[in-house]
């Protein structure tokens, strides 16, 4: 099995490969901590975790973020995404030292 070459901000970033197809995905961790900011999602991001990443963060690619900080409120992190939903939301150098940016 190969690495698969994805940026470090990738939720493949960990999956490996088998010729052309990814394998099964390997998910990443980010670590609670009690720095993490609890949120109720406003409406100007209800199905658009990018645009919150990119708001907090500087960086829509991490989106995939509140699903995986939140696994028991998000299954799916687009239509999951929704206005009023409380998650929780790791500060950008939790991210940072999580994923080696």
């Amino acid at each position: 099995m190969a690495k698969a070459v994805y940026s470090k901000t990738s939720p493949y970033y960990n999956t490996g490969t088998f010729g052309n197809f990814l394998d099964v995905l390997s998910y990443r961790s980010i670590p609670a901590k009690s720095s993490d900011t609890y949120y109720e999602i406003d409406a100007v991001y209800s199905r658009r975790p990018d645009l919150l990443a990119s708001d907090l963060y500087g960086d829509s690619s991490l989106w995939w973020v509140f699903a995986i900080r939140n696994p028991n409120t998000i299954k799916d992190p687009i239509f999951d995404f929704l206005v009023g939903t409380r998650i929780y939301i790791p500060q950008k150098q939790t991210i940072t030292d999580a994923l080696g940016l």
